[in-house]
């Protein structure tokens, strides 16, 4: 897919700049967001959260206005552009589907919070996403364990995680599970230890 547009995000402004081919890319604001990606098969079919679900995730992480949230595998955009709508965060969705970040570009759109949002084409174990305060995620087992030591590599100590359904597996149990309509999810925060 070719994409020539950028979205970045600094001082509440919206800034278009060149991207690089395949890529929704980023020149400020999101720095960590500049690398290409080749496409690949989808590792999670696309499965929306329930719009209650996204709301709870937000409040578990306890997500503000002061936080740079990513949503690994973002789907349409819903939790993003409800970190963005209803808690003020500037938040930034990856998804390896472009499909699915042409949609969740229109959303934000519609919502009205195209300048605290971007949406990029990515693989979740190549991105970079270090300067995250809050990451969220909806994916498979195998993926979540996966994507833990990359967490753990990338990320800084207090960086909260919030994970729909799937844990992280036994290593790393959660600090928090709270029930949706019985369904889980759970909470981690990045400490020394997994720093060590």
């Amino acid at each position: 897919m070719d994409t020539k547009d950028c979205i970045a995000l600094k001082s509440r402004r919206r800034i278009l700049s060149l991207g690089a081919l395949g890529v929704a890319g980023i020149t400020t604001g999101f720095p960590s967001l500049t690398q290409a990606v080749t496409p690949r098969q989808l590792d999670v079919p696309y499965e929306p959260s329930p719009q209650h679900v996204v709301e709870k995730m937000l409040e578990l992480a306890q997500t503000g206005k002061n936080d740079l949230l990513y949503d690994l595998g973002c789907g349409d955009g819903r939790i993003v552009i409800t970190a963005a709508q209803k808690y003020g965060a500037r938040a930034c969705g990856i998804d390896l589907d472009p499909k699915r970040i042409v949609e969740a570009k229109a959303n934000a759109a519609k919502a009205g919070v195209e300048d605290r949002v971007i949406f990029k084409v990515g693989d979740l174990y190549t991105s970079d996403f270090s300067d995250a305060t809050v990451v969220t995620l909806f994916l498979w087992p195998q993926v979540n364990r996966k994507l833990r030591p990359i967490l753990w590599q990338q990320l800084p100590v207090g960086t909260r995680i919030v994970s729909y359904i799937w844990d992280m597996g036994e290593v790393w149990p959660p600090e928090k599970t709270i029930s949706v309509n019985g369904k889980k999810i759970y909470y981690w925060t990045i400490t020394g230890r997994q720093k060590g």
